[in-house]
């Protein structure tokens, strides 16, 4: 196929959720055409499963620029800026009239299988580039199709393959087994089946993010209801100063919140904090379960374990394209020094784009949550800068390609969901910051400000 005629075929976008509807947002702007490929029945299927956390970054942050100005045109209105939309509040309030917008644009329940060169496997350079890309997928009932596409652009997160409870990154001796009495989401506490599972128990809960966090400070709030409700919090690490983050000196208000809760769920006694204990065994005592360290600890018998230890990107799909990955994070080589959690603890990630997230392969692209690997401080409005400049070098517009159009907060990229309801979250702290003192940092000469939040 020649070049003009891979230049009608469409840009494939896996994944319809809000980084994903962006990137088509932003293509369409461009005059080109998306075909957004999603798993899923409905837009934002991810965020649905997490419809009762709520987020970081109030809606301002939340919305892209691109998808804004589609919206408009059929009369739709912003919500309140100022307020903190909850996971099924931005799916329902925004990508799905996002989704609307963009009709049969989107195809539903099609799961991508591969991403391929049409007639060349990954070792083959002969007239590699010129090849479109074949996106295998799969429908309902097991049938198979193939899509010719001229770009592929990844958004499909890392919500499918949450990380074990093992401290070695694989599952712990006993984990599968167990898996009945385990679980790998912040529990929703208002569905009643959810609640009776953790009422009156004692849960284990494996992590030190703030997903952990929301977990513990929903359970502490079942405490006082039920009796007996009881956690002990897993921690691979000590808790030192800045084991709940920058508290009433954040700059996201909602995150200092929810550390400061997460804090009171220790102080008030409702959960007890287990720290260095890198699990390496699950194992059972009659109905419950007891989790053992490597260094030969037991932890006293717990009824339910919630492990809440990070995401990993799914990349078995793209076997057969060549991506050049750190080997640390599995992010893009080039974004991979930016958002190393061993260096970066929140406040040092820059606004980037198409040249951060190139890999080998012409044309294929890694874009959102799916981006940072295995780094779990991603922000919405990243994400619609990647896609806007993405779109951009698509269209061969280089020039805006390279600009980075963001402005970001210094203390704004510690990402991660927060509490779903509560009242006080706007008024806990005003300035100062996580990482010391605030700062913002700008890349580029004359470009337009975009505000940016923790999502």
């Amino acid at each position: 196929m020649n070049a003009s005629a891979t230049g009608q075929l469409p840009v494939v976008v896996i994944g319809a959720g809000p980084v994903g509807l962006a990137a088509a947002a932003h293509l369409v702007e461009r005059g080109l055409e998306p075909l957004v490929l999603e798993a899923g029945p409905s837009a934002g299927t991810a965020v649905r499963d997490w419809a009762h956390v709520r987020l970081f970054s109030p809606w301002e942050e939340v919305i892209d620029p691109a998808a804004e100005k589609l919206l408009a045109a059929v009369g739709w209105m912003r919500p309140d800026g100022a307020t903190y939309p909850s996971g099924g509040e931005w799916a329902e309030q925004y990508l799905q009239p996002l989704a609307g917008v963009l009709g049969d644009k989107i195809r539903y329940g099609a799961t991508v299988t591969g991403v391929a060169r049409a007639g060349r496997d990954r070792i083959v350079d002969a007239g590699r580039d010129e090849q479109p890309f074949t996106v295998h997928i799969e429908l309902a009932g097991g049938r198979e199709e193939r899509i010719a596409a001229r770009a592929v652009i990844d958004a499909s997160g890392t919500w499918s393959i949450p990380g074990p409870m093992g401290a070695d990154g694989l599952p712990a001796l006993g984990e599968r087994a167990a898996a009945n009495r385990i679980s790998y989401r912040v529990p929703d506490l208002r569905d009643p089946g959810v609640r009776a599972r953790y009422a009156g128990k004692r849960t284990a809960v494996i992590g030190s993010g703030a997903s952990a966090f929301t977990a513990l400070a929903y359970l502490a709030d079942l405490a006082k209801e039920e009796p007996g409700t009881r956690m002990a919090w897993v921690l691979r690490r000590g808790i030192g100063a800045n084991t709940f983050g920058g508290g009433e000196a954040d700059q996201l208000p909602a995150r200092g919140a929810l550390g400061l809760r997460a804090k009171a769920a220790v102080d008030d006694g409702h959960a007890s904090a287990v720290t260095g204990f890198r699990t390496q065994a699950v194992e059972r005592d009659g109905d419950r379960l007891v989790l053992v360290a490597e260094d030969g600890r037991r932890l006293d018998p717990v009824d339910e374990v919630i492990v809440l230890t990070g995401f990993r990107p799914d990349l078995s799909f793209l076997s057969e394209v060549r991506l050049g990955l750190d080997e640390r994070l599995q992010a893009p080589t080039a974004l991979a020094p930016l958002i190393d959690p061993n260096v970066h603890s929140c406040g040092t990630v820059y606004p980037h784009g198409v040249n951060e997230l190139a890999h080998p392969e012409q044309d294929v692209y890694l874009v959102g949550m799916k981006s940072y690997g295995r780094a779990p401080t991603f922000l919405a409005m990243t994400g619609y800068e990647q896609v806007r400049s993405i779109a951009a070098a698509i269209a061969g517009d280089r020039d805006a390609a390279e600009r980075v159009e963001l402005t970001l907060p210094e203390s704004g990229v510690c990402g991660g969901a927060g509490l779903y309801d509560d009242p006080d979250v706007a008024q806990v702290g005003e300035g100062g910051g996580c990482c010391g003192a605030p700062a913002t940092l700008q890349i580029g000469v004359g470009v337009p400000a975009a505000s940016s939040g923790g999502c």
